[in-house]
């Protein structure tokens, strides 16, 4: 699975709130939800967090493995 815990901690360290996202930077609401609710999202959308956030990949993102040992996806 992927997490984005990473993003929250990021923007709380930069001072860039969720409202700044949608009103300064024009993040659609509906991509704040995907990345709230762990779903998939372009890499485009990453690409466009690390340029906001001015930060890497690893900073906004984070797999995390929820299979167990023989589960196969």
């Amino acid at each position: 699975m992927i997490s984005y815990a990473r993003l929250w901690e990021t923007m709380k360290k930069r001072g860039v709130s969720q409202y700044a996202l949608i009103k300064r930077y024009n993040i659609s609401p509906a991509q704040i939800t995907r990345l709230k609710r762990n779903e998939s999202v372009s890499t485009h959308t990453i690409d466009t967090f690390c340029h906001i956030l001015r930060c890497h990949v690893e900073d906004i993102m984070e797999f995390i493995d929820d299979y167990e040992d023989g589960d196969a996806l």
